[in-house]
């Protein structure tokens, strides 16, 4: 490397304000007058008329129109809580699964999904069932009963 192929790293910084040889003299770079010329004005998410930011994007928090309000059970998991007298053999539905705090409150729909092994009878009421979960119910012998909503 000679002194010839050195870079110049050390350019002045422009400092507005200090005579028109500056470049940035009379105005700074602020053009003429109005509310932005001013000393310590800052217009906060002004963007010149245009629709600002923050009112182009959605509200937080709103809700959403497919919002899930189908709750999921798979058969395994209800013969668990027969056989831990949790559940009663008797009709199981949605409502029941509320009241012993199985299932949140939020939902309004039920569906059984066919997921592990079936040793005990039961009754249920469901919106919604899945093929296997059927198969499994009914060749055990337990009863279906589909709510239509």
């Amino acid at each position: 490397m000679s002194l010839n192929q050195l870079i110049k790293t050390n350019s002045k910084k422009i400092r507005p304000g200090r005579g028109i040889g500056s470049g940035k003299g009379k105005t700074s770079g602020r053009g003429h007058k109005g509310q932005k010329s001013r000393r310590g004005v800052a217009i906060k998410s002004f963007e010149g008329g245009q629709m600002p930011l923050y009112r182009r994007l959605p509200k937080r928090g709103f809700n959403s129109l497919k919002k899930n309000v189908t709750a999921i059970i798979n058969i395994s998991s209800i013969e668990n809580l027969i056989n831990s007298k949790k559940l009663t053999k008797g009709p199981i539905d949605l409502k029941q699964l509320q009241e012993k705090k199985i299932i949140n409150k939020k939902f309004k729909k039920l569906k059984v999904l066919g997921g592990g092994e079936l040793k005990t009878k039961f009754d249920i009421s469901t919106n919604y069932l899945s093929k296997q979960a059927k198969l499994k119910i009914e060749k055990i012998g337990g009863k279906i009963n589909i709510l239509k909503k």
